[in-house]
C-alpha cells in the first residue's frame, strides 16, 4: 500500500480548480427558490458567492407550491477554510432582509467562532447604506450579541451548550461547527421551531471526528440512505469530500481515488485554485499524517453510525416483498396520526383493505405540527373514515383536545393496545397479508426502528433511534384503528390474521 506520503508532487497546474458540485447530495423537489435573491443581496453588501456557495443557497432555499421550505434542513459537509462561512452569512442577511423571518439563531461549539460569526455579518450590514438604515440596534453586550431591525426581526447569536437556545422561537437555526454539535444541544433548539409556520435548520460543519458527530452522522446516512433509492422528504444535504477509502485504495485506482493526486484535492474542495492553492495543499500533505490530511483537507471524516442494526425487527426482504404501487385502500378507511418527541416532524398513516391484504400508506409527512388539523378535517370531509387513531401517551397525545375541538372523534387505545397494535402489524408482515406502496419515509423509518419492552410485550421506541418513526407508528395504529372500529359493519375476512 503506497503512503500518501511516498508519492512526488508533480508541478502545480493553474487551470484545476475546485469542482463546485458535491460528491454526497440529496435534496426533497421544489418548483421555486429564493437562493437567486440570496446571492444577488449578498453581492449588494459586497459578499461575492462562488459557484458552489451560490448552488447551496439555491438548493437550501428551494421552495414547495405551497411556499414553504422544501428541506425543512439543509447541511453543508465541506473541508475547513473553503468558504463556508460566507454561505452562513448570505443565509442570515436573507433571513434578515428578505424573507421575513422574525428570529434567527447562530450557534457554534465555541464561543469564539460565534463571536467572530458576528463581526463579520455586522461589518456586511453597517458598510452597507441600504441595509444599515433597516437596524434599530446592534447589542455587542457579552452573551447577549444581537442585530435587531426596526420591523422587530432579529439575528442572535449564542454559544452552543445543553440548554442555549431554551426560551427562544427561531424560524431559522444556523449550527456552525456541525461536526461537534450533540444531543443534548439539539434538544434544546429543535423543539423551540415547531411552532413556527416556516422553520428551517442549517448545519454547517467539517468532516466528522467521531463521538461527536453524532449529528452529523445521522443527517449523513440519510443522504446515503437517500442515493440509495429511498429519497428524504426533508433534507438537503451537500458534501465535498473525496472516496470515503482513500487509505485502502489498490493499484489501478482512477486518479480520483488517490490521495497524493491534485484531482483528488480539487474534488473535495470547492475553493481549490479560488482561495487555496495546490502550493500550500502540498505543504499540509507533507506536514500532517496520513488520517489528519484525509479528515481535514479531503473531507474523508469518522462518523458514529447507528445503521449497524438497521431492520433489526422486520427485515429488508420481507418488507420489500410486500411492496404493491399499484394497491388502493378500499373503504372503509381508519387513519392514525403521530409525530415526533422533538416535534419537529409528523405523520398521517391510513389502513385499510387491499383485495385479501391490509394497506397501509403514508398520507402525509412534514415538518412541524401546525399543519395537522386543518389537513385531518380535509381527510375528514374526503373519506369519512371509521375511526381516528392518536395515541395519548405518546407526543401526538396534545394534539387529541384540538382533535376534538375540530369536531373529529379520536380513539386513544390503552398503552396494552399499543403493544398489541404493534405485534398484530409484525404479524401481518410476517405472515404476508399486509401490502404498501414502497414509500421513503415508511422505509426509512423501518430500517432505524427499535423494540422497546412494554410488560410481556412491546412497542416502537421512540428514544435512541436516529429515525423519524411517526410514519410507522401512524400506519401501525391506523390498522390497530381499522381492526377493532366500533361500528355496526362486520369485520372482512382479510383481517382474519389479527384475531
Amino acid at each position: 500500500m503506497t503512503s500518501l506520503l511516498d508519492a512526488p508532487h508533480a508541478a502545480p497546474d493553474p487551470a484545476l480548480l475546485g469542482v463546485q458540485r458535491p460528491r454526497l447530495y440529496t435534496a426533497p423537489p421544489a418548483n421555486a427558490s429564493s437562493g437567486r435573491e440570496a446571492v444577488e443581496l449578498a453581492a449588494m453588501a459586497g459578499l461575492q458567492l462562488d459557484p458552489w456557495q451560490q448552488h447551496v443557497l439555491e438548493i437550501g432555499l428551494g421552495e414547495r407550491p405551497d411556499g414553504r421550505w422544501a428541506a425543512f434542513e439543509v447541511a453543508v459537509n465541506v473541508p475547513r477554510q473553503n468558504g463556508k462561512g460566507a454561505i452562513i452569512e448570505a443565509r442570515e442577511l436573507a433571513g434578515l432582509f428578505l424573507l421575513g423571518e422574525q428570529l434567527i439563531l447562530h450557534s457554534a461549539h465555541e464561543f469564539k467562532t460565534s463571536i467572530e460569526a458576528f463581526r463579520r455579518i455586522v461589518a456586511l450590514v453597517t458598510n452597507t447604506d441600504t441595509l444599515r438604515k433597516r437596524v434599530a440596534r446592534v447589542r455587542r453586550t457579552t452573551g447577549e450579541e444581537c442585530i435587531e431591525l426596526l420591523s422587530g426581526a432579529r439575528l442572535r447569536f449564542l454559544a452552543r451548550s445543553g440548554g442555549s437556545g431554551r426560551g427562544f422561537s427561531g424560524d431559522c437555526n444556523i449550527w456552525d461547527e456541525a461536526m461537534i454539535l450533540g444531543d443534548e444541544a439539539v434538544g434544546a433548539l429543535m423543539p423551540t421551531m415547531s411552532a413556527r409556520p416556516n422553520p428551517q435548520i442549517w448545519y454547517l460543519g467539517s468532516a466528522g471526528i467521531g463521538g461527536p458527530s453524532m449529528q452529523l452522522g445521522r443527517l449523513r446516512e440519510r443522504a446515503l440512505l437517500s442515493q440509495e433509492g429511498e429519497p428524504d422528504p426533508s433534507l438537503a444535504y451537500c458534501e465535498w469530500s473525496a472516496d470515503p477509502h482513500l487509505d485502502e485504495c489498490p493499484a489501478g485506482c482512477t486518479a480520483h481515488d488517490d490521495p497524493a493526486d491534485p484531482a483528488t484535492w480539487a474534488k473535495a474542495n470547492p475553493a481549490f485554485g479560488i482561495r487555496i492553492s495546490e502550493e500550500h495543499v502540498a505543504r499540509e500533505r507533507l506536514s500532517m499524517s496520513n488520517g489528519v490530511f484525509g479528515r481535514e483537507r479531503l473531507g474523508v471524516g469518522d462518523y458514529p453510525s447507528e445503521r449497524v442494526n438497521a431492520w433489526s425487527v422486520i427485515g429488508q426482504d420481507a418488507w420489500r416483498a410486500l411492496a404493491d404501487g399499484e394497491s388502493q385502500p378500499s373503504d372503509p378507511v381508519a387513519f392514525a396520526i403521530d409525530m415526533t418527541p422533538e416535534r419537529s416532524h409528523a405523520a398521517i398513516g391510513v389502513a385499510g383493505t387491499s383485495g385479501s391484504a391490509v394497506h397501509v400508506e403514508v398520507v402525509d409527512h412534514r415538518p412541524g405540527v401546525g399543519w395537522i388539523v386543518e389537513r385531518a378535517l380535509d381527510l375528514q370531509e374526503r373519506w369519512n373514515p371509521c375511526a381516528w387513531v392518536v395515541d395519548g401517551g405518546g407526543p401526538a397525545g396534545a394534539l387529541i383536545a384540538d382533535l376534538e375541538r375540530a369536531g373529529l372523534t379520536v380513539r386513544v387505545p390503552k398503552v396494552r393496545e399499543v403493544a398489541q397494535a404493534c405485534g398484530q402489524f409484525y404479524d401481518a408482515v410476517t405472515e404476508q397479508t399486509l401490502v404498501h406502496l414502497d414509500q421513503a419515509p415508511l422505509a426509512a423509518a423501518l430500517a432505524g426502528a427499535r423494540k422497546r419492552e412494554l410488560g410481556e410485550a412491546w412497542a416502537w421506541a421512540r428514544r435512541g433511534v436516529s429515525v423519524d418513526i411517526s410514519p410507522l407508528v401512524a400506519v401501525t395504529l391506523a390498522a390497530w384503528g381499522l381492526r377493532t372500529r366500533t361500528d355496526d359493519e362486520e369485520e372482512p375476512e382479510p383481517w382474519a390474521v389479527f384475531r
